[in-house]
């Protein structure tokens, strides 16, 4: 037997004995299940099982029915890695979510400035990422408008990030490429322009292109502002993408406050059949903390237990 089929089977065995969910296969032969909806890890979840070379983590959640991933730290990688991931991912009909596109890392005001220097830097990773989101055949990526001037009007902050959001979209249009806006939560994120649902709307459209969307973080947005459902109602038509971390502790759905089961019910009926990206860490240790994050999915799947 094969190493990967046979962690494979030992994961859903112990799952299985855990849990009397229909949905578990019961005996330790039986293949996982693809999961119904798009649940997207990244590297590191399952690193007691896979290892931590990209390719076997991939592999690992193909076997698990993930059908996603995404990987906040692509453009980090070597572009011969970004062509093996995109490789690895097409041989075993995966999609890719969400990676980092357009960012300045500095804890300075940067696309709230009318700085041509400072918008140029930010449009150079846009550019580049163009070629990243080819290798792995990505269509999201994560833009961040950073900190806020505190001298310095909001009115006059958002209409600079719209301005440059603008040259960005003409960017990413012609390859039918989306940056998506994330807002970021207070507590974690202090200091930063972009923090509610209502603000990143408001900004979308006002730039009015496809390539400009909204990255939904379950987990930042009930720490800012909360009303999750009501605030995924009232910006609905500009979200592209959701994360998902659960509060407090921005661990797997089941271990906090967030009734993920609900919100899934209603981005499911609305229509939404995207990728979910898994950005939270594991609420345990070990071999065991990752089965516990696959059964967590496996109880929150709407899709799948309400066939």
């Amino acid at each position: 037997m094969k190493r990967r089929t046979f962690i494979a089977s030992s994961v859903w065995a112990a799952g299985a004995v855990a849990s009397t969910s229909p949905h578990l296969p019961s005996d330790s032969s039986a293949p996982a299940p693809k999961f119904a909806m798009k649940f997207a890890p990244h590297t590191g979840m399952f690193k007691h099982h896979a290892g931590e070379a990209p390719l076997d983590e991939i592999q690992f959640m193909a076997d698990q029915g993930f059908t996603a991933f995404e990987d906040n730290y692509l453009k980090r990688r070597e572009p011969s890695m970004q062509d093996k991931i995109g490789s690895k991912l097409a041989q075993l009909n995966m999609e890719m979510g969400v990676f980092v596109g357009g960012r300045i890392r500095t804890n300075k005001p940067t696309l709230v400035l009318k700085d041509e220097a400072i918008r140029e830097e930010f449009l150079k990773g846009v550019r580049e990422s163009v070629d990243a989101a080819k290798r792995v055949n990505a269509t999201w990526m994560t833009v961040l408008p950073g900190y806020l001037d505190l001298k310095q009007d909001m009115g006059y902050q958002t209409a600079n990030v719209i301005e440059v959001l603008k040259r960005a979209s003409a960017i990413l249009e012609p390859h039918n490429l989306v940056m998506v806006l994330e807002p970021l939560n207070f507590f974690n994120h202090p200091g930063l322009f972009l923090t509610k649902s209502a603000q990143a709307y408001q900004i979308c459209k006002a730039v009015d292109s496809p390539a400009c969307k909204i990255l939904f973080d379950i987990y930042h947005q009930q720490i800012q502002e909360g009303n999750l459902i009501p605030n995924i109602e009232q910006s609905w038509e500009e979200i592209g993408y959701f994360q998902i971390g659960d509060n407090p502790g921005r661990k797997e759905p089941t271990t906090g406050e967030i009734n993920y089961k609900n919100v899934f019910k209603y981005i499911h009926e609305k229509g939404y059949r995207g990728i979910l990206g898994m950005e939270h860490g594991n609420s345990k240790e070990g071999k065991e903390g990752e089965m516990a994050v696959i059964q967590a999915y496996r109880e929150v799947d709407y899709a799948a237990t309400n066939k």
